[in-house]
C-alpha cells in the first residue's frame, strides 16, 4: 500500500475563529421560558460550520452552548490523540450546563454533531424536548470503513471532507485531512449508537442534502427504521451538499428549526 504523502504540518487554525460559544437564555423572548440549545459541529470541523446557526438562536432568545470538541479547531494529527468517547463526554457536560441553567433544552447538530445529540438523546432523552439534525451521520455505505481498524496502524491520515458546500466562497475552515485513528473511533461509536436509536422517543426534525458528498443515504435508512420517535420528520435539501448550515439551504434550517424549537419547548407566544 502506497502511503499518502501528507508534507509539514499545517499551521493552527486561529482561536479565535474556531472558538466555543456560550449565551445565556434571554426568557422574555421566548414565552418566558428559559430555553437551553445545544449546538454541535462535526467530524474533522469546528464552530465554524455552525457559527450562523447559534447566532441566529442566541438572538431568539435561546441559551447556546457550542462546545469545539476535543482534536478540532488545532491540527489534524491532534485528533488522532482523541476519540468517540472524548467527543461524547464534551458535549454530555455541554448538556449538564444548559439543563442547570434552563427550563427545557433541545440540541442541534451537523454530521457527526448530529450523532452525538442522537448519542444524548439516547442515554439521557429526559433531558432533551427535541432534536434538529442536518446530514447527520449514523452509518455508511464505503466499504473501505471496514478496513480502518487495521489500516490506522499503518496510515495516520487520508484526504479530508472538508468544504462540501455548493455556494460559492463558503469555508467551513476544517481540516485538509482524515484522521484515521479517529475515524475508526468513529465508526465504533456509530455502531453502537445504531443499536439504541430505538431507545430515542423525542421529536426528531431531520434535514437531510438531496446531494451530500459526505454522508450517504445509509443513514436516512437507519434513522427511519431506527428511531421510536412518533414525532418525526425528515426535509429533503435541494440546493445544499453536506455542509448545509453555511450553504444556501441555511436561512431554511434557521427558520424552520426555530418553528420545531418553539413548539416542542412549550414557548407561550404574546
Amino acid at each position: 500500500m502506497k502511503i499518502p504523502f501528507l508534507g509539514a504540518p499545517a499551521a493552527p487554525l486561529d482561536p479565535a475563529l474556531v472558538a466555543p460559544m456560550s449565551t445565556a437564555a434571554r426568557p422574555e423572548l421566548t414565552g418566558g421560558r428559559r430555553v437551553g440549545v445545544l449546538v454541535q459541529h462535526g467530524f474533522t470541523g469546528n464552530p465554524v460550520s455552525m457559527r450562523p446557526w447559534a447566532e441566529d438562536l442566541a438572538a431568539r432568545g435561546y441559551a447556546v452552548e457550542m462546545p469545539l470538541l476535543p482534536g478540532h479547531g488545532t491540527r489534524w494529527q491532534d485528533m488522532n490523540r482523541t476519540s468517540w468517547a472524548d467527543w461524547v463526554a464534551t458535549v454530555d457536560r455541554a448538556v449538564e450546563t444548559l439543563v442547570a441553567e434552563n427550563d427545557v433544552v433541545v440540541a442541534v447538530g451537523l454530521s457527526m454533531g448530529g450523532a452525538l445529540c442522537l448519542r444524548m438523546a439516547a442515554d439521557r432523552g429526559d433531558d432533551l424536548a427535541g432534536l434538529v439534525l442536518v446530514n447527520p451521520a449514523v452509518d455508511t455505505l464505503r466499504k473501505d470503513v471496514k478496513l480502518l481498524p487495521a489500516l490506522q496502524h499503518v496510515v495516520p491520515a487520508m484526504p479530508g471532507i472538508a468544504n462540501d458546500i455548493k455556494k460559492p466562497g463558503a469555508d467551513e475552515h476544517g481540516y485538509p485531512m482524515t484522521p484515521l485513528k479517529a475515524a475508526a473511533s468513529m465508526f465504533a461509536g456509530y455502531a453502537e449508537l445504531r443499536k439504541d436509536l430505538p431507545r430515542i422517543t423525542i421529536p426528531v426534525l431531520y434535514f437531510r442534502s438531496a446531494e451530500d458528498h459526505v454522508v450517504d443515504i445509509s443513514s436516512s435508512r437507519a434513522l427511519n427504521a431506527g428511531l421510536s420517535s412518533k414525532d418525526f420528520e425528515e426535509r429533503v435539501l435541494e440546493d445544499s451538499f453536506h455542509v448545509a448550515t453555511l450553504d444556501n439551504d441555511a436561512p431554511r434550517i434557521f427558520a424552520e428549526a426555530a418553528e420545531f424549537i418553539e413548539r416542542v419547548t412549550g414557548q407561550q407566544q404574546g
